[in-house]
């Protein structure tokens, strides 16, 4: 069964503690900035389109106590369509895990692209603890509930089928904007995306993304908690909503965003995309921009 061996292989390279040991193929780069709490998710590591090169600069040279892995690190959906794991995706993998192993405490939630981790819940693989969902106490005591956010899908729980037939168009267009984005380079012009654009302009994704944020938000609620920390949709926001603060720490695909916490608590979406892929002139170091202005506690 070529898709369960394609899975199988992909399971392994997160699950084997052993590759921890190629430091040398990864970096062992001093931090330059250091948080309470870091949320990454929808990495979707085994795609052309993840930004692995992006995302090994972000982890050299953040650090923090907690890192949360809210879903959809691996994409076994691709991998059941054609195995594709370039170096740089077990770069990821193996940073990872020597950031759990050099004692920031690492915990991966899976979401649907990788629901088949979901078998593996209240394990721990190389340093790694698998949970279903999680409750973090921010450092001035607000609490927030951790999720993937797929459960609030309502094609994902309703259509799978369709999905996937999303996916697919997903890929193309990630595909036709990398081809179009060389042009622009030929250009002069900067980065621009047309998946992103697509997201932001066309009525039916705006109204998708704004009904599973009150989705989310209210499911909160109901669970007494101060906010939600989430991924899925690829979409990095930080605002409140009816009173219960809503965060999504974006994706590794296009956005190359991050959620942090700072030593006192307050939250901010880290935007890595500016450094990446602006050059720097030489001898000046840039910082990454932030998208999304820190929160103060919540009443």
């Amino acid at each position: 069964m070529q898709h369960d061996s394609a899975l199988a292989r992909a399971a392994a390279a997160l699950a084997n503690p052993a590759i921890d040991d190629a430091d040398a193929t990864v970096g062992a780069d001093e931090p330059s900035q250091r948080f309470r709490t870091v949320w990454i998710s929808d990495i979707h590591l085994g795609t052309p389109g993840c930004q692995a090169e992006a995302l090994l600069e972000f982890l050299r040279e953040v650090e923090c106590e907690q890192l949360f892995l809210v879903g959809d690190i691996i994409d076994g959906w691709q991998l059941r369509r054609s195995w594709y794991w370039p170096q740089a995706h077990n770069d990821v993998v193996q940073k990872l895990l020597r950031k759990a192993r050099k004692g920031c405490r690492v915990i991966f939630i899976p979401g649907n692209h990788d629901e088949f981790a979901r078998k593996y819940v209240n394990h721990d693989f190389g340093g790694i603890e698998v949970v279903q969902d999680w409750i973090h106490e921010t450092a001035d005591g607000r609490t927030l509930w951790i999720t993937h956010g797929d459960l609030f899908d309502g094609v994902i729980q309703c259509a799978k089928w369709l999905a996937h037939v999303g996916d697919t168009a997903y890929e193309f267009t990630l595909k036709l904007n990398s081809y179009l984005n060389r042009l622009r380079a030929r250009m002069g012009l900067p980065y621009w995306s047309l998946s992103k654009y697509l997201k932001l302009k066309v009525k039916r994704a705006v109204s998708f993304i704004s009904d599973f944020e009150v989705a989310v938000a209210r499911e909160a609620r109901k669970r007494g908690v101060h906010g939600v920390v989430c991924g899925h949709i690829h979409h990095a926001e930080l605002r409140e909503i009816d009173g219960i603060l809503y965060a999504n720490d974006g994706d590794w695909v296009e956005s190359l965003t991050a959620l942090v916490e700072h030593a006192d608590g307050r939250l901010e979406i880290l935007d890595w995309s500016e450094r990446y892929r602006r050059p720097v002139a030489k001898g000046v170091t840039a910082q990454p921009a932030s998208v999304g202005v820190a929160l103060a506690q919540l009443k």
